[in-house]
């Protein structure tokens, strides 16, 4: 079955509380999976990670383990208890333990989980894709391929013909698969559960033995026959040579197919996010704290010394990087951000976009759309090379935003559909090899400075392109070149802790004061 990203799915979301979408969000999403693998009654769970992961460095600290107990708790990603949520999971007698060996892991984001209860064990392994998406790799035991945008009802049997004549003339599926790992269970991917009067039926069955239940974790379903009109740029430029659409109705077209929903309400689902973008921002600039974090608020102090005209001209730029920074703060205090393309990257689009906008006067409706174009640019960008860190160094994070944010606001600027291409193509040919080494292993710096330059690029390139600057590199070739650079960045510097500024005398005598005592440790200038 074909499986295509979604704007909402896999570019523009999800809304959520912490430091990486790729650990948090995806950690908690897998763990809502193991919750319902138990039928919801988890009492014990063995985390493992290999130590040649990403994991092995990072799951406390940018919070895989926060994620993770928030799943098994059964909460969103935005709860507001996500900070604590070690305690609640200890109030709910839920006892995790965390090893960390070889578990032959191909994938630096994997997850080893064996979950169980007084009444059975079930093992469960997922990755963590980037951006906040995941899939399940295996579960008791057989490879399986679960994103979280299907309704999965597990079957576990003895046998499967009679069960499997019963469904094709009892239950309109998308997908159905048998599996055989520890035990035999038929997976059945569908719109919805399978109702519980045919659970029944299945039931009464002697060869069935039980079954489970794994709800969707993601919010666009996929479906059978899944088609969209183009997956690459030159796709979409076929596609449109007899139409003249904007970028940003192109984006439309593309999720309005992807989710089977019509353009007006992607629109409006799109409006709702950058409301909330715009929230966040406006929050950061009252100012914001957490212990657990390395710099203090600074994006007041900004906009103070902007309001006394003390900073080097430029409102437009100085208002992104304002909003850039009140982002980023939000982010690190635990407070509600959207993962755009990540948690790690989430203030240089919303703060190239909406900065902008605000700075120049233009509505609304102008950085909705131009939020869609940047989404479809992260469709191309996910669909060919990478969102996640671990895999292809900031690079995939930051540059991904900065190459987004450059179309969308050659968009917002009138400019043509070939100039929004080749803005994201300069962005991104721009961002090649950056790599991932955060101090103190918190995703703050060189986060703020790298979110800044990835937006502050952006306008550059955007600039250029509707100059005629040329751009001579096709967006999908830049892509495919992401993609071939990350493979060959160094794992110690793909977000590791093991290299780069990581591994500095200063980074890590921060990072062991945060892991003795929490506290600040800045210089003010």
């Amino acid at each position: 079955m074909k499986n295509y990203p979604s704007i909402f799915n896999d570019v523009i979301g999800p809304v959520m509380r912490g430091p990486s979408s790729s650990h948090c969000a995806a950690s908690l999403r897998i763990g809502r999976l193991c919750r319902d693998l138990v039928n919801g009654n988890v009492q014990h769970v063995l985390i493992e990670f290999d130590p040649n992961g990403s994991l092995a460095t990072t799951h406390k600290s940018q919070g895989s383990d926060m994620g993770l107990f928030g799943g098994f708790l059964g909460w969103e990603a935005y709860d507001e208890r996500l900070a604590d949520s070690d305690k609640h999971l200890h109030i709910a007698g839920i006892a995790a333990e965390i090893e960390i060996h070889g578990i032959g892991a191909s994938h630096p984001n994997t997850y080893k989980l064996t979950m169980s209860n007084k009444d059975e064990c079930r093992r469960l392994t997922a990755i963590s894709t980037g951006g906040g998406m995941i899939e399940v790799i295996e579960i008791d035991g057989a490879a399986v391929s679960m994103k979280g945008d299907f309704f999965e009802t597990l079957v576990y049997c003895t046998a499967t013909k009679n069960i499997i004549d019963f469904l094709n003339n009892a239950f309109a599926y998308d997908e159905i698969t048998v599996h055989n790992g520890d035990t035999i269970f038929i997976e059945i991917k569908a719109q919805e559960f399978l109702p519980q009067g045919l659970c029944n039926e299945l039931l009464a069955m002697d060869e069935v033995l039980f079954i489970k239940r794994l709800s969707p974790v993601l919010p666009v379903m996929s479906r059978k026959d899944l088609e969209v009109p183009f997956i690459t740029s030159e796709e979409m430029l076929a596609y449109n040579e007899d139409k003249g659409l904007s970028l940003w109705q192109l984006a439309a077209a593309y999720e309005g197919a992807r989710g089977n929903i019509s353009n007006e309400e992607v629109f409006e689902k799109m409006r709702d996010i950058v409301r909330i973008m715009s929230s966040s921002i406006q929050s950061g600039l009252k100012g914001t704290s957490y212990n657990d974090r390395i710099l203090p608020s600074q994006s007041p102090q900004f906009k103070e010394q902007m309001a006394k005209n003390r900073l080097i001209g430029g409102d437009v730029n100085n208002t992104i990087i304002m909003y850039v920074t009140a982002m980023m703060e939000v982010k690190s205090s635990m407070g509600v951000i959207v993962a755009a393309p990540t948690a790690g990257s989430c203030g240089a689009l919303p703060g190239a976009l909406i900065g902008t906008g605000d700075a120049t006067g233009l509505p609304e409706d102008e950085v909705v759309k131009g939020m869609l174009a940047a989404g479809l640019i992260g469709v191309f960008i996910t669909a060919h090379a990478t969102f996640a860190a671990e895999v292809g160094g900031c690079m995939a994070e930051c540059g991904s935003g900065s190459g987004m944010a450059a179309a969308a606001l050659t968009g917002m600027a009138n400019g043509t559909l070939d100039q929004c291409l080749g803005a994201a193509s300069l962005a991104l040919q721009n961002s090649l090899g950056l790599i991932c080494d955060p101090i103190g292993n918190r995703v703050e710096a060189p986060c703020l400075g790298r979110n800044v330059m990835a937006a502050t690029n952006a306008v550059s390139c955007a600039n250029m392109a509707l100059s005629g600057y040329k751009y001579l590199i096709p967006l999908d070739e830049v892509i495919e070149t992401m993609k071939a650079v990350g493979d060959e960045i160094h794992h110690t510097l793909r977000c590791t802790n093991l290299g780069g500024l990581s591994v500095t005398k200063a980074a890590k005598q921060i990072e062991g004061m945060l892991e003795g005592q929490p506290q600040q440790f800045f210089k003010v200038c």
